[in-house]
């Protein structure tokens, strides 16, 4: 559905569940985060669950959104906040300024952004008649929205603005430090437009396409709003039937509703969606880490014999003596033996490693505990932090486009003693990507099953053969599906009941 379509659905939800009570509620949406294919270790339990390394015991990102929002609902009239799961919003005002959300139509936040994150971010063209860019929180219109625009149609369209001179449709020199452009985060809809949007949706019936509820419902907003857009998939990840036909339809129903926004000049936007930014706002000396005072070692047991080599965060971890954790990893509900090195820059997550084994650089281990036909079982998915797990072909002579861990798919299939053939994807469609490949093997301990695949890894490294034949292999879409998260959750239980237990011995 997209995220504009399970807010359409949420919106439904609400009202089977309450009736015309709904509207007098003032509610917080947050989509959970979807398939999470650019950080994969979030896939299964979704983005809003990330442990963050902070707090005692650890936070997750769901606590700190509703400690961000903690002020917002005295100071909004019935209607729906919509945030993501994957991006922090940290603002100042001034001791009498109030964000407020009041007004009908949309409401939205917008932040100072470099030209270059535009391109990857909804960017507002503001009205110049009501903004000015000054003081720390200004309340103005906006003329036009624009979903993850390239620069030209930023500077085109009078987006680019130069900071200080509070001009929004002044331009400096290309590229110049002052330049800046204000890009979305948060925003709200009254009561009355949820209410149109459900409407929209009843009428619609079953959705067949994704809807963003971003780009879909805020570029239809605004009187330089066009149609245009409606047309340029370039930004759908995957285009369904009739999409172009519900665009239209909603621009249509959203044409000429406001789109106010809330100019916070003093605020900063983070984004940690990706294995890049996750690793970079966690481990490095990011701007994040130090606002809000991330930890190094968050709520676990990380004896003085164990190494770390440099900046990383280790989340709710029992580490044992001895081992080595290089630097810019990230370590989260793991519990790491005595012979284990991890490499530079890799993230280990949910896994237990017992045995002496290398843990390459740059490489993500993620463990699953899956119900598959065979009963409980255990998978790890093991990727190269480069390897793009959206990217897919048509068909399996373009196979050797597929990249993991440095060499082309066929040749790991090679080494591994895989045919590939059609019942290697597990996709409906006709699309085949390292998300729907089978080759993780499901084992009956998780130890045994972070060993297999960093076998895998091992004999791609080395172009070494290792047989995979016999095992039941299962695609990374696979290991979503037969999910046990009971089983996950149980073996988070285990490692923070042993930090406990191990804390109240040190108190003694």
């Amino acid at each position: 559905l997209g995220n504009g379509g399970s807010t359409l659905h949420a919106l439904r939800c609400l009202e089977e569940q309450y009736g015309d009570q709904w509207t007098s509620f003032t509610v917080l949406l947050i989509h959970s985060g979807g398939y999470s294919q650019r950080l994969p270790n979030a896939s299964a339990l979704g983005k809003i669950f990330t442990a963050l390394p902070l707090g005692d015991p650890v936070l997750q990102m769901l606590e700190l959104k509703l400690a961000m929002y903690l002020d917002f609902p005295r100071h909004m009239r019935p209607g729906v906040l919509v945030t993501c799961s994957d991006d922090i919003e940290l603002y100042s005002t001034g001791p009498t300024d109030t964000i407020t959300f009041d007004k009908p139509g949309f409401t939205a936040l917008a932040h100072p952004s470099d030209v270059a994150m535009g391109t990857t971010h909804g960017v507002f063209v503001l009205d110049p008649a009501s903004f000015s860019g000054k003081g720390g929180l200004e309340y103005g219109s906006c003329h036009r929205f624009l979903h993850k625009p390239d620069v030209q149609t930023m500077q085109q369209s009078g987006a680019v603005c130069v900071r200080g001179l509070g001009c929004p449709g002044s331009h400096g020199d290309s590229g110049t430090a002052s330049e800046c452009v204000y890009t979305d985060s948060v925003f709200y809809m009254d009561h009355s437009t949820a209410r149109q949007l459900l409407g929209f949706y009843k009428q619609v019936g079953t959705l067949c396409c994704e809807i963003d509820a971003y780009g879909d419902f805020l570029q239809a907003l605004g009187p330089g709003a066009t149609p245009d857009y409606t047309r340029n998939t370039s930004n759908v990840s995957r285009e369904g039937p009739g999409l172009v036909g519900v665009r239209q339809q909603l621009f249509s129903l959203l044409q000429g509703t406001p789109l106010n926004v809330i100019v916070l000049n003093n605020s900063q936007f983070y984004h940690i969606g990706t294995t890049q930014e996750y690793l970079f706002h966690f481990t490095e000396e990011s701007k994040l880490r130090s606002e809000l005072a991330l930890q190094p070692v968050a709520f676990s047991i990380f004896p003085g014999t164990a190494k770390a080599l440099g900046r990383v965060s280790i989340i709710q971890s029992v580490l044992e003596a001895g081992c080595v954790v290089g630097p810019g990893c990230v370590v989260e509900y793991s519990r790491i033996g005595p012979g284990v090195s991890v490499g530079r820059g890799s993230i280990v997550s949910g896994c237990c490693i017992d045995a002496s084994v290398d843990i390459p650089s740059d490489c993500l281990l993620s463990s699953v505990s899956v119900r598959a036909p065979g009963g409980l079982g255990y998978v790890t998915m093991a990727f190269g932090l480069g390897d793009d797990l959206k990217r897919s072909v048509r068909s399996l002579s373009d196979l050797h486009c597929l990249q993991f861990f440095g060499a082309s798919l066929p040749e790991c299939l090679d080494l591994w003693s895989i045919e590939a053939s059609e019942q290697l994807f597990s996709s409906k469609d006709t699309l085949l990507g390292l998300w729907s490949a089978r080759i993780f093997p499901v084992c009956s301990t998780l130890s045994e099953s972070v060993r297999m695949s960093l076998n895998m890894l091992n004999s791609v490294q080395h172009k070494s053969a290792f047989k995979l034949r016999g095992f039941q292999l299962l695609s990374v879409e696979e290991m979503l599906t037969y999910k046990d998260v009971e089983d996950m959750l149980k073996f988070r239980r285990q490692i923070y009941d042993e930090i406990c237990l191990q804390r109240q011995k040190d108190k003694s």
